[in-house]
Parts: C-alpha cells; structure tokens; sequence
C-alpha cells in the first residue's frame, strides 16, 4: 500500500513538473486610454532565451480575459496536448476585451466609437506581448482563435489583417447581426458592439473581396467549428459556402452542441493542434 501511495505521489509530482504556468499581465494602452489586463500561458521550461509560436486566444461577449482559463480550462487542455506532443509548445495570450454588464461595460474587437480595440490589438498589444515574452514576431509564428464574439473577431482579423496570421480557428463565431440589438432605441455599449459586428461583417466582406483580396486570404489556414444546434450554426454554413465560391480552402467541422462551454473546452483539442501544423 506505501509502494502505491509513493508511486501515485511521484506520478503526481511529474505531471505537475511538466505543467505550463498562467500568468496575469496588464498594458496600458494610449488608444484606449485605460489599462487592459491579459493572461499569458507560458509552456512546461518557458524560458526568455528561447522563442516561441503565439497563439491568441479570444473570449466571447460578456466575458474576460480569465475566461478561457476559469471556464474553458484551458490550462488542463493545453498541458495535456502539450505532454502527448499533439501540440507545439507555445505561449497562449487571452486579451481582455469586455465584461458582463453588456449595457454599461466595452465589448468587442472593432473599432467603434469611444474603444478603439482593433487599433489598440494591432499598435500596442501584439508587440508589446511579443517583445516581453519572446514569442510570435512573424505571420508563420502567429495564430489567432476565439470563441462566439471572439470567433467572429478572429475570423476578421484575419480577413482584414491575413499577412498577420498563420491560422484562424472560429469557434461558434459571431460572424454578422441584424438582431434585436440593432433595433434597440437606447443606444448603450450592446448596441454599440452589435453594431460594429453588423459593420465588419464577415460575410460582406467576402462578398466585396478582389481577387487581390482573395489571394492573399489563402495565405491562412482557415478552421470554422460549430455546433448543430447552435444559434449562430448559418453563419458558419454561410461563411464556409462563400469560402468556397471565392475558391479558399476553409475547414467546416459541424459536432453535435450548441453555443456553450462544454461544446468550446473540447474545440480547444481540435485548435491548438490545427494551430501547431501551421506554424511555419
């Protein structure tokens, strides 16, 4: 009986050895005016001397930056990906952008009056985390994902910014609205965000996309993954069909779920390995 409990304890012991760290940052931002806080996934060994792929990892609408983390268990996920060799080791950065008083508080990716977000992502965030923890640098050691407000912001970033990016993973993504916020006669943060997602719509951009555009969009490796019961499931069978028509290669996976956490914990085993084939 001792043999098993030290054996178990050391087994214990190693795994914990072969853990990667979460750490808490923050950055103050002249676009925004505030300071933005963001937590950090370093790998099992991180260390400053070496560099890294970076993955940034975006949460949904009414969430944080510990989301991903106190929701999606992203820990668990990546640690085990990591020790099996599914997954490269990376640094995984979760931004902040928004909270849960929707009505009151900024929320979203864009650029809309008052939260510059996509000006401050580009500008200040990304090489700023870059810098500090030796990560990313280039378009072949750099992905980018989310879920829901998160998938849709992923998806148009890479869109708008392809020569960024390896890949893109879209989880349920909020791709376009014509929803009831839109008709909504008081004008607050909600409406604000729906707005803007209505205006950068993911959809209406492959519809006015050249063909300089369109080359340049197959430069990403693309990965749209919802499920069939989810609320926003047509935005993604649209997406991918006009994918198709323009000639982008664009992964649809469809699984059994709906817009929730048990659906997106698991569509993190499918992302970070797709992330790490396309690292270059």
């Amino acid at each position: 009986m001792k043999k098993i409990l030290v054996l178990a304890l050391l087994s214990f012991s190693f795994l914990s050895l072969r853990a990667g760290e979460i750490v808490t940052d923050s950055l103050y931002s002249k676009v925004l005016g505030s300071a933005v806080k963001y937590n950090v996934y370093l790998p099992e060994g991180y260390s400053a001397g070496q560099h890294y792929p970076v993955v940034y990892l975006l949460h949904g609408l009414s969430d944080d930056y510990t989301a991903w983390e106190e929701r999606g268990r992203m820990k668990i996920v990546t640690d085990e990906l990591m020790k099996s060799g599914e997954a490269r080791k990376m640094v995984i950065v979760m931004p902040n952008a928004g909270g849960p008083d929707t009505h009151n508080m900024w929320n979203g990716y864009f650029n809309m009056p008052g939260w510059n977000y996509e000006d401050f992502f580009f500008e200040e965030f990304v090489p700023s985390v870059e810098g500090k923890y030796s990560c990313g640098g280039s378009k072949g050691q750099r992905a980018v994902m989310g879920l829901s407000m998160g998938g849709g912001g992923s998806l148009v970033y890479c869109q708008r910014h392809p020569e960024m990016f390896s890949s893109c993973y879209a989880m349920s993504p909020w791709l376009d609205n014509d929803g009831d916020e839109l008709k909504s006669a008081h004008k607050d943060k909600l409406y604000l965000v729906a707005k803007a997602v209505r205006e950068h719509s993911a959809l209406d951009f492959l519809d006015r996309a050249d063909a300089g555009t369109v080359e340049k969009l197959r430069s990403v490796a693309w990965f749209v993954d919802c499920g069939d019961d989810d609320f926003l499931f047509h935005l993604s069978v649209a997406f991918h069909q006009k994918m198709k028509a323009a000639g982008v290669h664009s992964e649809l996976r469809v699984r059994d779920g709906v817009h929730n956490w048990e659906y997106w914990h698991l569509a993190l085993r499918w992302s970070l390995p797709f992330a790490s084939r396309n690292f270059k």
